[in-house]
């Protein structure tokens, strides 16, 4: 709810993010992610990029989520 309310809640995404790959929803944890490095790639000395890192060396560099990842990542970061 805070994240609807507030789309620069970033600790509150970032908690989301956690707690949605715990339930196997790798996509939207990504997503999350993702949307906090596009509004601040500082925040936290570049704590969601760090965590989405984490979160592909977790899932093998074969999983789709994060294939897709580092596909999103690369757009935002190099485009």
């Amino acid at each position: 709810a805070e994240v609807a309310a507030n789309a620069d809640a970033h600790q509150a995404r970032f908690d989301l993010a956690l707690g949605l790959n715990a339930g196997n929803e790798r996509e939207k944890a990504v997503d999350h992610l993702i949307e906090i490095i596009r509004r601040d790639r500082t925040w936290n000395e570049d704590g969601a990029r760090k965590q989405l890192l984490q979160f592909f060396e977790a899932w093998g560099p074969m999983d789709p989520a994060a294939i897709r990842g580092r596909r999103k990542l690369s757009t935002l970061l190099f485009a």
